[in-house]
């Protein structure tokens, strides 16, 4: 009689033990998910900031030593933006200058204007890419974070930090 007794308990324990395990997971799942997304929102922001730093401000480089190069002869760009919330097709008027560090050891290499020259429809085949995946909104809202964008992609094209910076006059239809 008592291992029939001993046996019950023990079942009894272990159904106790499992109906509380769930309770417990039904009760903090929901919890856990909260702490991961702001976890990642937090990690999110970091990598962010991180790579924010990376980029070299216009500002750290003395105003003699920055040379500019206009893209298209200085001539506008028409660029069809990604469609909006409202639907309708907007374009982008776009004058491109960039601003290059003289004094750094690639600029010698490709900053010239023959050597931009020759690469000019690859840059504005990227200004094309980057302008185009924006609506007119978010234009409008952050051209500085587009022209980062920009700065990123010029610089991964040429393997190099010698442009210091990109920026870009725009009108809006």
């Amino acid at each position: 009689m008592k291992k029939n007794l001993m046996s019950v308990l023990i079942l009894a324990l272990v159904l106790a033990n499992l109906i509380l395990t769930a309770v417990l997971t039904i009760s903090v799942l929901p919890q856990a998910k909260q702490a991961n997304e702001l976890i990642s929102k937090v990690c999110a922001a970091i990598d962010l900031d991180l790579e924010g730093g990376s980029v070299e401000e216009a500002s750290a480089v003395p105003l003699e030593d920055v040379a500019t190069y206009s893209l298209n002869s200085g001539e506008t760009m028409t660029i069809n933006l990604k469609p909006g919330e409202d639907g309708v097709e907007h374009f982008a008027l776009v004058k491109v200058v960039m601003g290059m560090n003289s004094k750094d050891k690639d600029y010698k290499k490709y900053g010239t204007a023959e050597n931009l020259a020759d690469k000019e429809g690859m840059m504005q085949g990227r200004v094309f890419a980057v302008i185009s995946s924006h609506t007119v909104d978010e234009m409008r809202n952050d051209v500085e974070a587009i022209q980062d964008e920009l700065l990123k992609e010029f610089r991964k094209m040429y393997d190099s930090n010698f442009i210091v910076e990109v920026s870009f006059t725009v009108t809006y239809q």
